[in-house]
């Protein structure tokens, strides 16, 4: 696919952008769905197609947090399937809460970076170690959660190389029981349409199947 003629021509939805550092064009995708909705294994097959077709390398950028101090059976099991599928040569960062630190370091022009995921790294910035909120009434989150937020927002359009952020869909259910979990839900909606309007494409996950939402194919 290429890319604009010059940096002042208008990008356009089969046109990744150039990179604000001059050097080739960025793409970020967004791969959306539902728990087992395939969304993760659609984005790790983009990854992958970089690495064939454009020969740069594969960041993985895991955000699930694990406490030393308790063992989580379920998150393990989870984990280590994430781990088999994942090519051997891909880089692995494991990081929690600081997305757009992580995104700033190891983004560059021939490579790609996958995020999964999204929802997950909400969930830390929202549940801090010790974090409490009320059942009813007004959900104040830690201040962490809006200045990580508007870190990513304010990173993503100045990254070089193909980003693919995965993130839940969970908007489609009944309305959540509980305060802090419809702040929750409200929230990542909210997110989520603000990285789709940044994105040159939106594939929702149905089911095993990309829909296409928004942009042509990923350029890889």
């Amino acid at each position: 696919m290429e890319t604009p003629a010059t940096d002042t021509a208008p990008a356009t939805a089969a046109e990744p952008r150039r990179a604000a550092n001059g050097h080739g064009a960025r793409q970020l995708t967004l791969v959306l769905g539902g728990a087992r909705s395939g969304k993760s294994h659609y984005a790790e097959q983009l990854a992958t197609d970089h690495a064939t077709i454009k020969g740069g390398p594969v960041t993985y950028i895991a955000t699930a947090r694990q406490d030393p101090d308790q063992t989580d059976e379920e998150l393990e099991v989870r984990i280590a399937l994430h781990r088999a599928r994942r090519p051997a040569d891909w880089h692995l960062v494991e990081e929690p809460e600081r997305l757009a630190d992580a995104l700033y370091a190891h983004a560059r022009h021939d490579g790609c970076i996958l995020v999964d995921c999204v929802t997950l790294w909400m969930n830390n910035l929202l549940f801090p170690k010790d974090r409490a909120y009320p059942e009813h009434g007004v959900i104040t989150p830690p201040d962490i959660f809006a200045e990580e937020i508007e870190s990513l927002l304010n990173a993503l359009p100045t990254l070089p190389g193909h980003v693919i952020l995965v993130s839940n869909e969970i908007g489609f259910g009944v309305v959540p029981m509980g305060a802090i979990t419809r702040f929750y839900v409200d929230e990542l909606g909210r997110l989520n349409q603000k990285l789709a309007a940044a994105a040159d494409c939106v594939r929702l996950l149905v089911a095993g199947i990309p829909v296409a939402v928004k942009g042509p194919d990923p350029a890889c």
